[in-house]
């Protein structure tokens, strides 16, 4: 039976490939949206070298399957694109913003689309609350922010203007972790750290206020990759239609 659970394991990793595919194209107009990749690894191999097994060859070995590696995240750069919004902030390199969540938790992400709320902060479309270093006695509390009087330069540092002078109140900070699967997606463009993941300051990267950082999800390639991973998941199922022939026939065999 070893046909039918070969097409079985490659049946069920091409899904999950078409899996990830479709959640790249569906994030491919998503601010700061970092894509998914997906590879396959072998299973254990079976020796056929073995007494009442018929085979012509010393060194013959058969597979038992395929499955796929975890999802890995492509932190490859996105496209930067202007908006012209002073709150609009792009990444042009490594790191993420830091956020605060409303139960007081931390998450991080790419997407640089901010607002300034009611009272005065720069908070993302959810309302989380960027996290900013204040300086000189500022906070929240006592700086009011607004599209105005907002101006971020190339390191991150917010100046608010006053009058016809613009005082240095803030800089923002980036943060990154190690390894590719050390942040899990937690919706809304939003990532938390793994278990036993430790976040270390950044200062890789550039600020371009006024612009956003597009996903980095190439729809050619994603269709591409969509084609031939449609092709092999009907390869795997054409097998286990061909096993399961090949058992009708041997059933249905009758002895002379």
């Amino acid at each position: 039976m070893r046909i039918l659970w070969n097409g079985k394991s490659a049946m069920i990793a091409n899904q999950e490939k078409l899996d990830s595919i479709s959640n790249n194209l569906s994030n491919v107009n998503t601010t700061g949206y970092k894509k998914v990749n997906v590879s396959f690894r072998d299973l254990m191999s079976e020796t056929l070298n073995r007494t009442g097994y018929p085979t012509n060859s010393q060194e013959a070995f058969t597979g038992t399957g395929v499955r796929t590696s975890p999802w890995i995240r492509d932190n490859t750069q996105g496209i930067i694109q202007e908006t012209g919004l002073k709150t609009d902030i792009a990444i042009d390199g490594e790191g993420l913003f830091r956020v605060v969540k409303a139960d007081g938790s931390f998450a991080y992400t790419r997407d640089g689309s901010f607002k300034i709320d009611s009272a005065g902060k720069i908070v993302d479309a959810k309302g989380n609350i960027l996290s900013i270093d204040f300086k000189g006695g500022h906070n929240y509390n006592n700086t009011k922010f607004s599209p105005d009087n907002l101006s971020i330069d190339k390191s991150g540092e917010i100046f608010i203007k006053e009058g016809s002078t613009f005082t240095n109140v803030a800089s923002i900070p980036l943060y990154n972790s190690i390894g590719q699967n050390s942040l899990i997606s937690a919706g809304d463009s939003l990532y938390v750290p793994a278990v036993n993941v430790e976040m270390f300051r950044s200062n890789n990267a550039d600020f371009l206020q006024g612009y956003l950082e597009g996903s980095n999800v190439d729809m050619a390639e994603e269709f591409t990759d969509m084609i031939i991973t449609q092709r092999a998941f009907e390869l795997g199922s054409r097998s286990v239609k061909t096993a399961d022939e090949m058992w009708g026939m041997i059933n249905n065999l009758r002895s002379r």
